[in-house]
């Protein structure tokens, strides 16, 4: 957080874009393991969803750090 703070421009989108992906990464990884062990629909539905919504933002950042 300190590097971001003093980062600014094209860097510090880079480094907000990098992170963020590390975030959404986590939360995939637990949803997964939900889905996988979890027992109540709902929460494996929840789950779900969280994994479509997640990946679906992952994909995106990516391509904003690629153009």
């Amino acid at each position: 957080m300190d590097a971001l703070k003093g980062a600014d421009g094209a860097e510090a989108t880079k480094m907000f874009l990098e992170g963020m992906i590390e975030h959404h990464k986590g939360a995939v990884a637990m949803a997964e393991t939900e889905l996988a062990q979890g027992t109540k629909p709902d929460a494996k539905n929840l789950a779900q969803t969280v994994i479509d919504a997640q990946n679906a933002e992952i994909q995106e950042m990516e391509e904003l750090l690629a153009s």
